[in-house]
């Protein structure tokens, strides 16, 4: 394999783990038999150290401003600050150099680092899902998508918060040397090399706000905990003794999502649970989860996931190790 170079954007308040989770399963990669993993170079402005926001201080290999990124470069830059708080050194350096890069990476809010640059005009991306909403108000002419864990958009890839960078870097790793070698540095980390770029940043019950009135917040529970069985708005209306319209009402208002959103998502969550972890096939998988036939739950895995179950078993499920 080719040596591949990785350059890692390092700035006063970065966000340590968004620095050293992908590098360490970049760094993983030169430990894969038969691979020559890849060059890593970190570099901040002036090449000064920078403290992250958790008030570690990173030591940089050398100097941002003599860096010119090309063919061959992975450009990782990571999140920690938020717009109108960005040094002027790095969002010039980005928007000069930046496009020159093989690959453009950003993890949590450094996708809004990216689009300062406006090296997202135009395409699709992600951020932390607590700044998604200021990267679509802030920059129009990005499309925010704030429910994957990462987007591909050609050669610019965004991730959600945090470790979703380290889901992008393996889904990086097993772009360039294979799965084996991705599963293998999964494998050493301890950490699934599972979750599709397209996996919503949380679980549904993390997603949804949680009810403030005590029947409602008992529905919530119910639903999580019969996911097959009868999930319609009167039954579950019903179960908080009020009425269908007043329920559906009172529901969106205190969770954020409608009831049939909220069931939605419960469902294909404990169905992508049981494709990954259960030798069930797709039709009891169906019944189990309330969508009754497979094509019910194909419908829906296409809708949430962009792919079949069939799919994602074949590429997420434990036989796929």
């Amino acid at each position: 394999m080719t040596l591949r170079n990785v350059l890692v954007v390092l700035y006063d308040g970065v966000q340590s783990l968004d620095v050293t989770g992908p590098v360490e399963v970049f760094a993983a990669a030169a430990r894969v038999p038969g691979r020559t993993g890849y060059g890593i170079r970190t570099v901040s402005p002036g090449g000064a150290p920078v403290r992250t926001n958790s008030g570690l201080t990173l030591v940089p290999d050398g100097d941002l401003e003599s860096e010119r990124p090309g063919p061959g470069t992975t450009l990782l830059v990571p999140g920690g600050r938020y717009s109108g708080d960005f040094e002027p050194r790095l969002t010039d350096w980005l928007r000069a150099h930046g496009g020159g890069a093989e690959r453009l990476v950003s993890v949590c809010t450094g996708g809004l680092l990216l689009a300062e640059a406006g090296l997202l005009d135009g395409r699709r991306a992600t951020t932390h899902w607590n700044a998604c909403e200021q990267m679509a108000r802030d920059y129009p002419a990005v499309t925010v998508e704030p429910d994957p864990i990462y987007v591909r958009d050609g050669r610019v890839a965004t991730s959600a918060g945090v470790t979703a960078g380290i889901d992008l870097a393996l889904a990086l790793v097993e772009e360039d040397c294979g799965r084996d070698a991705a599963l293998l540095i999964a494998r050493h980390l301890v950490v699934f090399l599972r979750r599709p770029g397209n996996q919503a940043q949380f679980s549904a019950q993390l997603a949804a706000q949680t009810a403030r009135r005590e029947p409602l917040r008992d529905v919530q529970q119910w639903i999580t905990e019969h996911p097959g069985g009868d999930l319609s708005i009167e039954s579950l209306a019903a179960r908080a003794r009020l009425s269908p319209r007043h329920f559906a009402r009172a529901f969106q208002a205190e969770t954020g999502v409608t009831p049939g959103r909220y069931v939605e998502r419960v469902r294909v969550e404990h169905a992508r649970r049981l494709l990954e972890d259960s030798a069930q096939g797709v039709a009891q998988i169906s019944r189990s989860c309330g969508y009754g036939t497979p094509e019910a739950l194909r419908r829906a895995f296409v809708k949430t996931l962009g792919q079949s179950p069939v799919e994602y078993r074949r590429r997420f499920g434990r036989s796929a190790d």
